[in-house]
C-alpha cells in the first residue's frame, strides 16, 4: 500500500512516499503551494500530515485531497505510559515508534536533534515511558547571543567542526554548544545503557548529522526516523476502520 506522509515544521516541510515500510522517495518544501503541486503528481492510497504550523481545516482548503490529521488522539501502536500524555508532543511519539519499526524488539531510546533535543524511551513491552528535553544546537547559539551584551550569533559548519579547545571566542562558542550536547548525550546514553543492557540508541533530527561520530554497535544515527514512525502510524490506523 501506498502512502504519503507529510511532515510539516516550523520552517520545512518534509514529505516521504512508502511502500510498506520502505522508502520509495524522499522530499523538502518551503510553501504549501509547493506540497499540493508535488501531491497533484503523485499515487498515494492513504496520507498522514503531522503539523506545528497549521490547523487541520487550513490545510483542506489549502491542499484538497485527503489526509488523516495527527493529534494527540490519533491511535498509536504503542502503549503510552506518560505521566501528562495530554502535554507530550507528537514528533516524540512519532519517533519512538520510528525506532520501533527499525528496531522490533528490545528497550530503544530516541534521541532527536531539532529545536529542542528531546529523550524518549521506549522498553521491550512497547511501552512509553517519558523522557527529558534539553535546549536545541541552535537554540543554544541564539541564548548566548540574545542574553550577552557583545557575544555573537554562531552557527556549526560540518566542513569545520570544532576541537574541544579552541583560541578564539567564536570558535569557543561553536566548541562549547557541540561539545555540551555531545557530552550530554554521551551522559544520557551511559545512564539508560547502566539500566538497561539491551539498550539500542537511534539518534535523528536535523542536527543529527553533527553527531554521528557517536555511532557504535547500539548507537544508530538514522535522521529521518520520525517519517518512518508516521508511516508506521499511518499502517495503524487504516488497518483499524
Amino acid at each position: 500500500m501506498r502512502q504519503f506522509i507529510v511532515d510539516i515544521g516550523n520552517t520545512r516541510i518534509k514529505t516521504a512516499i512508502f511502500d510498506g515500510e520502505e522508502m520509495l522517495a524522499m522530499s523538502s518544501f518551503e510553501s504549501l503551494a509547493e506540497l499540493k503541486s508535488y501531491a497533484s503528481e503523485q499515487e498515494f492510497e492513504a496520507c498522514l500530515i503531522s503539523s506545528v504550523k497549521y490547523a487541520e481545516e487550513d490545510l483542506k482548503v489549502a491542499l484538497g485531497f485527503d489526509f488523516l490529521y495527527l493529534t494527540r488522539e490519533t491511535a498509536i501502536p504503542i502503549s503510552n505510559k506518560y505521566g501528562t500524555p495530554d502535554t507530550l508532543g507528537v514528533d516524540r511519539k512519532a519517533a519512538v515508534v520510528g525506532a520501533r519499526v527499525k528496531f522490533p524488539e528490545g528497550n530503544l531510546l530516541a534521541i532527536d536533534l531539532g529545536s529542542c533535543i528531546t529523550y524518549d524511551f521506549l522498553n521491550a513491552a512497547d511501552e512509553y515511558l517519558g523522557g527529558a528535553i534539553s535546549p536545541g544546537l541552535a537554540m543554544r547559539f541564539k541564548a548566548m547571543h540574545q542574553q550577552t551584551a557583545r557575544l555573537p550569533l554562531e552557527v556549526l559548519n560540518e566542513q569545520e567542526m570544532p576541537q574541544l579547545l579552541e583560541n578564539s571566542t567564536r570558535s569557543g562558542l561553536r566548541s562549547g554548544v557541540y561539545h555540551g550536547i555531545l557530552f550530554e548525550m554521551e551522559g544520557f546514553i551511559a545512564a539508560y545503557k547502566q539500566q538497561h543492557q539491551d539498550l539500542k540508541v537511534i539518534i535523528c533530527g536535523g542536527d543529527s548529522k553533527f553527531f554521528e561520530t557517536l555511532t557504535k554497535d547500539y548507537i544508530f544515527v538514522i535522521p529521518n526516523l520520525v517519517l518512518f514512525g508516521l508511516n508506521r502510524i499511518l499502517t495503524y490506523n487504516v488497518h483499524k476502520k
